[in-house]
């Protein structure tokens, strides 16, 4: 049944207690409806879902406290800092414009989370001189994986499921038929400290995209310590570029349910003491739970992308072992469960993904081209995904044949067998791709011109023959990171 919040005066004094029935509703703690103020934007109620033309409450807040509160209007807000309370929904029709240099901070105790749904518009354009911030409302200090829910943009677009709901938690149901679908622009964004787990295993990833139409312009977004998959694409078209994945909790470019759109210009940098009870990867790649053949594929094309891994030349010590990999002072508290490292790229469960101008750095394994679901090796065999010119430097199994396995053998899931004597399938497939190779760390010539913590970009460029190079950076004077991103979100006054 709707109603609409009633407004009421201010009270008497600041002391007043709410003794009179006449002011028992105006007094309610229930957080699915606060109190409402006189210049705040008129609230409607479907049961505790609460619907709205306008966002901003209180001067500073964006949605009402309600933990799922819809926009439905037209809203931009000016330049400044707001928190962000519960998930807040832009729905189908409305608007939402974030200028350039503004700072959201998402509360903890409403898992506070962006959510674009299908059909609604969201503009977050910032620049490279002023990036807008997503982040932990917690102090310098204090702030951990997983503080605040996440960015989520869904669409109209294709996908293999037909509809379905968004992962993490909010009702957002996205998909479509329309492949250029536009969601709105998200350009020069950091998204810091998300992914808080609303149930056991079941978190908010970084940045999340349904569905998400080729329409859609994505490009410069740095997510850092998210307590999940840092970037996950279910479905959609969308073509993205210049992303950075830094000391997330799973994968750094998790691709699901048909997604395939072009990516380019990615870094990703781990924390050798942070890694995921399912086994942490650069990237995962399924075409669907299952390994169903179902179309559109998941057939994405990632080109000059360099992973950044744990066993690194500055990682002396590291460990794939839970006595190592602790999270240190990251460790959120929050039932997220730590785990192992395992490869740089995993690809199964009938995905055919495409990677070019690869540089990958300092994984226990290279790749895994997992047979248990689905179809993957059989495509890998017929050539229809590829891997090339793609370096792999400084892994302990340049392949392995099954997930959470690494030694180096070959495996067969079609008939369960196994041969200790040869190389792994995956091994053979990698050497076998036009110009993949192995190198070792030290003669890359990488530097840390960014202060990330770790040796990601070369000195000078590497070939890839063809007039192109290898990784996200041509050499030390390519710095597209310059000026909006940020490696230390943890001691930042925002």
């Amino acid at each position: 049944m709707e109603k609409m919040t009633k407004q009421f005066g201010r009270l008497f004094m600041a002391g007043t207690v709410c003794a009179m029935s006449l002011f028992a509703a105006s007094c309610s703690t229930d957080k699915d409806e606060p109190e409402p103020q006189d210049d705040n934007p008129e609230v409607t109620y479907k049961g505790n879902v609460a619907y709205s033309d306008g966002l901003v409450f209180n001067g500073n807040e964006l949605g009402n406290g309600a933990q799922n509160f819809h926009l439905t209007g037209d809203v931009t807000l000016e330049k400044g800092t707001y928190l962000l309370k519960g998930w807040v929904y832009v729905d189908e029709g409305a608007t939402l414009r974030i200028p350039a240099g503004t700072v959201i901070k998402g509360e903890k105790e409403t898992m506070a989370a962006l959510i674009v749904e299908p059909g609604g518009y969201c503009e977050m354009k910032g620049s490279a001189q002023e990036p807008i911030v997503m982040t932990s409302a917690q102090a310098p200090g204090r702030r951990r994986p997983g503080d605040w829910g996440g960015l989520i943009v869904c669409g109209k677009g294709l996908n293999n499921q037909g509809t379905q709901q968004i992962e993490g938690g909010p009702t957002t149901i996205h998909g479509g038929n329309v492949k250029s679908d536009n969601s709105g622009i998200y350009s020069y964004i950091r998204v810091e400290f998300a992914g808080y787990p609303f149930d056991t295993d079941k978190e908010i990833n970084g940045v999340t995209f349904g569905s998400v139409g080729s329409g859609t312009r994505i490009d410069h977004i740095q997510v850092s310590y998210s307590n999940d998959d840092s970037f996950e694409w279910f479905g959609g078209s969308a073509n993205c570029s210049y992303l950075i994945a830094y000391k997330g909790w799973d994968d750094d470019f998790d691709t699901d349910n048909g997604f395939d759109g072009e990516v380019s210009y990615c870094l990703s940098v781990r924390d050798p003491r942070i890694a995921d009870t399912s086994q942490s990867n650069g990237f995962e790649s399924d075409n669907n739970a299952s390994g169903a053949e179902t179309t559109p594929f998941t057939s994405a094309r990632f080109r000059n992308v360099t992973l950044i891994g744990p066993m690194t030349s500055k990682n002396t010590g590291f460990a794939n072992t839970s006595d190592y990999i602790t999270a240190g002072d990251m460790f959120p508290d929050n039932g997220s469960k730590l785990g192992k490292f395992q490869a740089a790229v995993q690809i199964r469960r009938s995905s055919k993904l495409n990677i070019s101008n690869l540089l990958a750095v300092g994984f226990p394994v290279g790749l895994i081209v997992d047979g248990e679901k689905g179809q993957t090796v059989a495509y890998a065999k017929a050539g229809e995904f590829k891997l090339e010119n793609c370096i792999f430097s400084g892994m302990d199994a340049l392949g392995t044949d099954k997930n959470k396995e690494y030694e180096d053998y070959f495996f067969d899931y079609a008939t369960k067998s196994e041969d200790r004597s040869i190389v792994s399938f995956s091994h053979s497939f990698f050497l076998a791709g036009l110009g993949n190779r192995v190198m070792e760390e030290n003669l890359l010539g990488l530097s840390d011109p960014s202060n990330t913590g770790q040796n990601y970009c070369p000195s000078a460029e590497i070939s890839d023959g063809k007039g192109g190079y290898i990784g996200a950076f041509r050499d030390a004077s390519d710095n597209w990171m310059k000026g909006w991103t940020n490696f230390d979100p943890q001691n930042t006054p925002y």
